[in-house]
């Protein structure tokens, strides 16, 4: 079994040459197994090629092939691994995912509690919280885009001009900012290219309030 070291070196090196099409330099490679002398490279490089985990190409600069991986982790690298799961574990919470809801059109709402979402607990620290990820346009003018995950505070009231997740209908949920006026509710979008629904107060429920919006950048 390779040297916590040693392992970290070949994985280096190895996502290293399949992103960039070439091995790393001294200096990264030091970085990435925390020594300070290229002679410990050397040394970590030397016993990787003799137990044919990799190979020096000849006649080029920085050219080591990766051979073959090795079947199981050092057990230190097992624990380290474990001590960041423990740690990202413990700094997030767990609420439930619901699935889609639409910013636009209103789909039907999705009830059954099937999948979790880990946020920062500060993002959940006071109150029941449920996830939504956001389909649809209708609420961009909030900074609300198509694929974002909204987080929702559970509540059944909200204030004049909340977003809110809007149950119409006890059938279909969508995500709008919310009015009451007089003996209607109006649930208004933030895309000019929608129209404001009118509804009668018995035909809407008010299921969550946003509290706030997690996007993914690819």
């Amino acid at each position: 079994m390779l040297t916590e070291k040693q392992y970290k070196l070949l994985m280096f090196i190895n996502k290293t040459t399949k992103e960039t099409g070439c091995s790393p330099s001294f200096d990264e490679m030091k970085n990435a197994v925390g020594l300070k002398s290229k002679s410990g490279i050397h040394a970590l490089i030397n016993a990787l090629e003799e137990r044919e985990f990799i190979k020096k190409l000849p006649h080029k600069a920085r050219a080591l092939e990766v051979v073959r991986l090795p079947r199981f982790k050092p057990r230190a690298i097992i624990e380290e691994e474990k001590k960041r799961e423990i740690a990202l574990q413990n700094s997030a919470a767990l609420i439930p995912f619901y699935g889609k809801i639409a910013a636009g059109v209103p789909i039907e709402a999705i009830a059954n509690e099937t999948q979790t979402l880990a946020v920062p607990f500060e993002m959940v620290a006071k109150g029941q919280f449920y996830a939504l990820q956001v389909e649809g346009d209708s609420m961009v003018e909030a900074g609300i885009l198509d694929g974002d995950t909204a987080i929702i505070k559970k509540a059944d009231t909200a204030e004049n001009g909340s977003i809110v997740v809007a149950l119409v209908d006890n059938e279909v949920a969508t995500l709008k900012k919310i009015y009451k006026k007089q003996d209607e509710i109006w649930l208004v979008p933030c895309n000019q290219a929608y129209e404001t629904r009118k509804l009668a107060l018995n035909k809407v429920k008010v299921q969550g309030i946003l509290s706030s919006i997690i996007r993914q950048y690819h």
